[in-house]
């Protein structure tokens, strides 16, 4: 109170009001001294005087080393509200990772500031830390074992998101129970008695109805109307022994009509955050639809408080422990991902999705989001047969690697040292693990691809400077460009971040460039052997696009333009936008190389034929009797007399549009065709 002094919230009231609300949630999770004097203390460095050292000398090193991490969270200030939020997920996870206290104090603030969000002015800002906290803050909360902090988390969001929704969802539900035939009471009456006459005594049953944003979610996931969900009501029976749950699961299946494929086992397949219940769904007394649950009173105390449960028998929190399986996943993303909103979009990935059961030929449980795929499994496994992953059996089938898996499938990972991760991977992938992993690879690949166009573009300048070229040479540019290595410098050069001009500049202080090379040089065709690209060496992890002004195809003498951050556009050496080029250190002499390929290449033509009924048919006709693809038609003009069209067509090479062009010639209709 001394230390904030008067400092006020936006609410009015005095600022120490929030921090022993902080400590008060913190105190009711039970949790242990040093955390709830943490959570009185965690704005105190931030916005008082008072300082770690003191808070050390006072409450010791535990106090101040937690204070810290919570303070560290704070004091990141970005432009971007997308980035801040994404490298403040990015602290939090690094924060976690050293003492996991640290994102419970930091759920209790939230939770707090949420709880008196509507003080806020700006409708914008409250919008805004609404949606991190359904993004971010609910998921870890989650994945913490924390479900009545979910809960509220996700009720006070959802509120100020879409209230409309939310209202309408509380009011259909407060309807349902005034009209209902029975009352929760009534069914919690008549289970109790089911339970007794079946020999069990020590046991407690509650009921609750599901939250107002869940049962908003599931009928957004399911596509239906309220009034046809069928678990509204939730029900939980606690025992004291695992035999007496299964003697409760006998009991309640006995005396209720069970819903088929509702029946889930949370006990021998524990959810990642450690919880464990049998769960079914029944029609219970009166004709209700309803969800049970069934668990030990120790897995009840993990299911109320999670991770924050081991503190409230001194327990602590080894980070080696399956609940914590989670938090090694997200460590993992972080070091795989290259910025933080990568990280942030691979973390939701891991987090938001539900979870499959699958097995390894050995028996062991590999546990996987919904919807993920063999891929995904193989890096669940281990990073580096997700890596070399060839072929997957399902069930003993060889099945493709986009197959996804269900419940209780044995997926058997076939793998090659040869093989590597392919881009297309990311496609079908749902994993933030995989998502991670198959990203940096390609990032790798497409920076080698970078390197080795850098260097040859080095040394067609260098060589038409008639300047030597080296390692030696280059050494200077190296550390006054600030680049680490000289496989950096060659990547930045070939990435366009770095000029030739400044190489040269730096390797030759006294060299100026001759009056006349500013314009690129019109050369004969060049081989691959001599330094040119072949296309078809440029593909494979290199950005490569076909130019849009003069669609290039194969056949055509081309080159190559290096745009920053873009990789190489490629373009016909007549094209004037190749002409009009002001820096010929960033063309290329390129070629198609001599290899055959499938690929198909877009060509474009402009055609004028007569405007008469079945004009545009025959056009068409003849272009696909020559195995050409029709991809888009534009009408430029059209006249009584004349249609004037542009048309994009698929083909394979300059021989076979000029095939095309000559079968739409033939045509009686045709006044003029040509490519443009």
């Amino acid at each position: 109170m001394q230390a904030h002094g008067s400092q006020l919230r936006a609410s009015g009231d005095p600022y120490y009001t929030h921090p022993l609300a902080v400590a008060e949630i913190l105190a009711e999770l039970k949790l242990d001294l040093s955390t709830v004097i943490t959570g009185l203390l965690h704005d105190t460095v931030e916005d008082t005087l008072v300082t770690l050292a003191d808070i050390e000398k006072e409450f010791g090193p535990d106090v101040a080393n937690l204070v810290d991490g919570v303070t560290k969270l704070s004091q990141l200030q970005l432009q971007s509200e997308h980035t801040k939020q994404a490298e403040n997920l990015r602290k939090l996870v690094l924060a976690m990772s050293t003492d996991i206290r640290v994102l419970i104090v930091k759920l209790a603030d939230r939770l707090h500031n949420m709880r008196t969000l509507h003080h806020v002015s700006s409708v914008e800002k409250r919008k805004r830390v609404a949606r991190e906290t359904i993004e971010i803050y609910a998921p870890l909360a989650e994945r913490m074992g924390m479900q009545y902090l979910k809960d509220e988390f996700e009720d006070i969001a959802f509120g100020i998101i879409n209230p409309e929704a939310r209202e309408s969802v509380q009011s259909r539900l407060s309807f349902l129970y005034e009209n209902a035939d029975y009352t929760v009471e009534a069914i919690i009456d008549d289970m109790q008695k089911v339970l007794t006459s079946y020999g069990l005594n020590n046991f407690q049953v509650n009921g609750r109805q599901k939250t107002p944003y869940s049962i908003w979610k599931k009928m957004q996931h399911k596509r239906v109307a309220f009034e046809q969900l069928s678990d509204i009501m939730a029900f939980r029976i606690v025992v004291g022994t695992m035999p007496e749950v299964y003697q409760a699961l006998g009991a309640v299946h006995n005396a209720y009509l069970v819903l088929p494929g509702r029946f889930k086992d949370y006990i021998s397949t524990p959810k990642p955050n450690g919880y464990q219940s049998l769960h079914t769904g029944l029609i219970g007394p009166y004709n209700s639809r309803i969800e049970v649950q069934i668990r030990t009173e120790e897995m009840h105390r993990i299911a109320e408080y999670g991770i924050a449960s081991h503190w409230q028998y001194k327990q602590g929190a080894s980070h080696e422990g399956r609940q914590y399986a989670w938090l090694r996943g997200l460590l993992d993303i972080l070091d795989q991902a290259s910025n933080p909103e990568e990280f942030l979009e691979n973390t939701k990935l891991e987090m938001f999705q539900d979870q499959v059961f699958c097995f390894t030929p050995k028996g062991d449980l590999i546990q996987l989001p919904s919807g993920a795929t063999p891929v995904d499994f193989a890096y669940a496994v281990h990073s580096k047969i997700g890596d070399h992953i060839t072929a997957a059996k399902i069930n003993g089938r060889l099945m493709p690697l986009r197959t996804i898996l269900n419940n209780g499938d044995q997926v058997d990972v076939i793998t090659s040292k040869t093989q590597n991760p392919s881009p297309m991977w990311e496609r079908f992938v749902v994993t933030g693990k995989a998502r991670s992993h198959i990203r940096k690879f390609v990032r790798q690949q497409r920076r080698e691809q970078f390197s080795e166009l850098g260097k040859s573009i080095l040394q067609k300048s260098f060589k038409q400077a008639h300047l030597d070229f080296g390692e030696k040479i280059l050494k200077p540019a190296i550390e006054q460009l600030k680049q680490i290595a000289l496989e950096d410098l060659y990547a930045s050069v070939g990435e366009g971040t770095l000029s030739v001009h400044d190489v040269i500049h730096v390797c030759y202080p006294l060299f100026k460039q001759e009056q006349g090379e500013s314009k690129p040089k019109k050369e004969k065709e060049v081989s691959v052997e001599s330094h040119s690209f072949s296309i078809g060496g440029l593909i494979d992890g290199m950005a490569v696009r076909y130019a849009g002004c003069c669609h290039p195809l194969p056949g055509d003498h081309i080159a190559g333009i290096v745009k920053t951050g873009k990789g190489i556009t490629i373009h016909t050496t007549d094209c004037d936008v190749l002409k009009a080029f002001s820096d010929p250190n960033r063309i290329l002499d390129l070629d198609w190389g001599k290899q055959k390929t499938d690929e198909k290449f877009v060509g474009r033509l402009k055609a004028t034929f007569l405007n008469k009924t079945g004009s545009l048919s025959a056009f068409s006709t003849a272009i696909s009797k020559q195995a050409g693809n029709i991809i888009n038609i534009k009408v430029t003009n059209r006249t009584p007399d004349f249609w004037d069209i542009i048309v994009d067509i698929e083909v394979k090479d300059t021989t076979h549009l000029n095939t095309v062009i000559a079968s739409v010639r033939t045509l009686s209709i045709t006044n003029n065709v040509e490519r443009i």
